[in-house]
This record gives C-alpha cells, sequence and structure tokens, in this order.
C-alpha cells in the first residue's frame, strides 16, 4: 500500500496538471465514466452527498451539476492543493459556494459524523490508500443505516479480448507520454503503477464485504477497464 505522505506530496507536486493526467491516462473517456457515476447516485435521491478524495473535484462538480439543489454536495481531500484546484474550478463554472463544499478530509479518519450521509462517492481514489481496509470501514461508519450506499469507481482488470491492447498501453505509451512531462514523470509512473495494481472487480467487491458490507455489485465500463462498486450498509 502507498504511504499516506508520499502520496500527498505526490498530488500536491501534480495539482496543478492533474486534470491533464487524467485526460491523458483515460484518453477523456472519463467524462463518461462521471456521467455513469452521478447516474447511479441520482436515482438513490440522497439528500447528503460526500465525495471523498475528490482531487481537483470533477465528480463532486458532476454531481453538484446532476443532482437536485437541495441535495447537500461535500468534497473531501487530504491535499489541499488538490482542493484549491477544485475551489477555483468550481468558481470558474459558476457554481455558489453554498451549493458544494470542498474541506480537508483524510479518509481514513473522515471529519463527518457517524450515520450522517446517505451517499459516498470515490473515483480513482481507493488506490491511493495507505489501509484500504479501514479506509472503507471508516466510509461504512459514517454511512446512513438505511439506504446509504457507497460508489466507488476505480480501475480494474480489463475484460479478456481487451486485455493485450491496453496492458500495451500501460507498459509501452503511457511511459512514453509520461516523459514528455518534466520535473512529474515519476507522478505520472505512479498513477500507471497503481493502475496495474489494483484488484480486480471479483477480489475488491470481497474485500468491501469483509470491511463489514451487506452487499456489493460491480458495472464494469468500457471493457471494464474501469467498474463502478456500489456497496449497501
Amino acid at each position: 500500500m502507498p504511504q499516506a505522505e508520499q502520496v500527498n506530496s505526490m498530488f500536491a507536486s501534480i495539482a496543478g496538471r492533474y486534470d491533464l493526467a487524467n485526460r491523458t491516462l483515460s484518453l477523456g473517456i472519463d467524462n463518461y465514466w462521471r456521467h455513469v457515476l452521478v447516474k447511479g447516485v441520482k436515482a438513490r435521491k440522497p439528500s447528503v452527498v460526500a465525495d471523498l478524495a475528490t482531487g481537483s473535484g470533477d465528480v463532486a462538480i458532476a454531481l453538484r451539476k446532476g443532482l437536485p439543489e437541495s441535495t447537500n454536495v461535500e468534497g473531501l481531500d487530504f491535499c489541499e492543493p488538490m482542493l484549491e484546484q477544485a475551489r477555483e474550478k468550481a468558481q470558474t463554472k459558476k457554481i455558489p459556494a453554498q451549493n458544494l463544499n470542498f474541506r480537508v478530509g483524510d479518509c481514513l479518519n473522515l471529519p463527518l459524523e457517524d450515520n450522517s450521509v446517505d451517499v459516498l462517492t470515490i473515483a480513482f481514489g481507493l488506490r491511493n490508500f495507505e489501509d484500504r481496509e479501514k479506509g472503507l470501514k471508516e466510509m461504512l461508519r459514517v454511512r446512513k443505516p438505511n439506504g446509504g450506499t457507497l460508489h466507488i469507481l476505480a480501475h480494474t482488470r480489463p475484460d479478456f479480448w481487451f486485455r493485450p491492447f491496453y496492458y500495451l498501453y500501460l507498459t509501452a505509451i503511457l511511459p512514453t507520454a509520461t516523459k514528455l512531462q518534466p520535473g512529474h514523470a515519476s507522478a505520472y509512473q505512479y498513477l500507471c503503477d497503481t493502475i496495474e495494481a489494483f484488484p480486480n472487480k471479483e477480489s475488491l467487491s470481497k474485500d468491501i464485504l469483509q470491511a463489514g458490507y451487506s452487499k456489493v455489485s460491480s458495472q464494469g465500463l468500457t471493457a471494464s477497464i474501469v467498474a463502478i462498486h456500489t456497496a449497501e450498509k
């Protein structure tokens, strides 16, 4: 598992270019993945939503746009430079501050009350946890017991037919692309490495259930290079 201080430092170093890294790694398909994530959250009709490891705020902003104004949406991240990017982006998109709040929050020790959140989302952040089981249990703690859900968007092992193309992309094309970012190549290489090391859909589902969740389902997207896991308390 990655070390929290190193992860924080790494993301702080690329905060200004994080969105570019995301678009490069996903070839721009991440917009579609967020759309599917928000659609799943909207179906739950939540009153309180927390987006964890919110980074530059893409998911939190998409949630704010896709959910009723009465829904309380909050984005939390333990890297302040990333939160600065999120706040600036929300301001650029003219989203009122009272409708979307960004603040510092460590996923292993969330600044949220027990049973206080209807829906938790986390996109591509679980791979950075120093202790994945502890993080999953912490999310379980803050979710409301009746109908509260956790939605995890994460990379996973792609469908069998697509694996040769995908791993060629990860091992040959992306490393070359990262070298074009002077001073940040190691940070982008970390993102590539954690994609390869992350568990597949079945393994992550087992981890989620082991952490105390009662039910979990997964939906593969784009030949299952990513999946959305939805877990219930």
